[in-house]
């Protein structure tokens, strides 16, 4: 299974809502996790992991023994920390990334169907729409599914396995730049995806590997990372 937290997601997406519409501020102290858990009706790993998410994202921040708070959107950029600080360097994750990724995007062309790229395509379509709407769980959650996606159709499932056991830390590198994208540097990164599934639609592994180092790598420079 790709996604080990789906429920994670909803709640995420619940709590973003909340700050969109006003319910929570600004400013605002989010209750203890105790208490959140209970009104969300969710287990508190769960809700632990929904709040890592909106931090990464730049929606919450968490003080040491003064609680979670929301933030102001005004204050982007905003550099938001590495989860995974001490156990993986930033630095080596893009890199892996590019390694792993881009093969599996030059073995899954050849074995590209029409089913499987009109589903990317989807994805495509969704991370550019969520993004225009403002909803930064959902746009987040459409480039992992297209990533995933194209890791589901390489015909290598040692390599695909490889992925999946590093979803955790790939997954953040997704999210981990966002705050700090702007809207030229994501429309770019809008067309580096409609190039890559445009490359798997071709059945054509020199481009599809070509498109996905160059996203990567445009993707890491987001978070502050050179791969050059």
């Amino acid at each position: 299974m790709w996604d080990k937290g789906p429920v994670a997601q909803g709640v995420a997406s619940r709590l973003q809502g909340m700050i969109r519409s006003g319910e929570l501020k600004a400013g605002d102290k989010l209750p203890s996790q105790r208490i959140l858990s209970e009104q969300l009706r969710v287990s508190r790993p769960t809700l632990r992991e929904a709040l890592l998410t909106l931090e990464t994202l730049g929606l919450i921040r968490t003080l040491p023994a003064r609680g979670t708070f929301v933030l102001d959107p005004a204050d982007q950029p905003l550099r938001t920390g590495w989860r995974y600080e001490g156990a993986h360097d930033l630095h080596d994750v893009f890199q892996t990334r590019i390694v792993i990724e881009a093969e599996l995007c030059a073995l899954a062309a050849p074995a590209m169907t029409a089913d499987l790229a009109a589903d990317l395509a989807t994805a495509s379509q969704r991370f550019e729409e969520a993004w225009q709407k403002g909803d930064l769980v959902a746009h987040v959650e459409a480039d992992l599914a297209l990533h995933r996606g194209i890791a589901d159709a390489c015909p290598n499932r040692m390599l695909a396995n490889i992925y999946a056991n590093m979803q955790h830390l790939l997954s953040e590198t997704q999210r981990q730049p966002i705050p700090n994208t702007d809207p030229d540097r994501m429309r770019e990164s809008i067309a580096e995806h409609q190039a890559i599934v445009a490359a798997l639609k071709a059945g054509d592994p020199d481009a599809a590997r070509t498109c996905m180092r160059s996203h990567i790598q445009n993707t890491a420079r987001c978070a502050g990372v050179s791969l050059d």
